[in-house]
């Protein structure tokens, strides 16, 4: 089972992606992808809700805009130069300990969804 959120931007619902590669809708769960659903037990009651609701969830049709598969966080913190390839295409040595950065939430988008570039960004990475 896969998480996805699909819609409209800023409208999307939640839903799954089912082994078999069928996509269903689950909004009746309840519950968003959130930063409760995460910090809880939010997967294994979907789980245990999948198993007697699955059927009766419809199906999303294909095509759908997917959107981010969570809902925006409050923090997104980022690992840099995380592998060694990473690190030499950057000129740089791998670093001893993880570089940490963060990036602002409003850089989360879906994974076919254009790539906002800042204005001025002279490099983009």
């Amino acid at each position: 089972m896969k998480l996805i959120r699909f819609g409209n931007l800023d409208q999307e619902k939640p839903g799954v992606q089912l082994e078999n590669g069928k996509q269903i809708d689950i909004s009746t769960f309840g519950e968003d992808y959130n930063e409760s659903f995460f910090g809880g037990d939010g997967l294994e009651r979907l789980e245990k809700w999948l198993q007697n609701n699955q059927d009766s969830c419809p199906e999303i049709p294909k095509g759908t805009r997917l959107g981010s598969p969570l809902v925006r966080p409050s923090k997104l913190v980022c690992v840099g130069l995380n592998y060694a390839k990473h690190a030499e295409e950057a000129g740089m040595t791998v670093p001893k300990e993880p570089v940490l950065f963060f990036k602002s939430t409003t850089a989360i988008c879906g994974p076919y969804d254009d790539v906002v570039i800042p204005k001025n960004s002279e490099k983009s990475d």
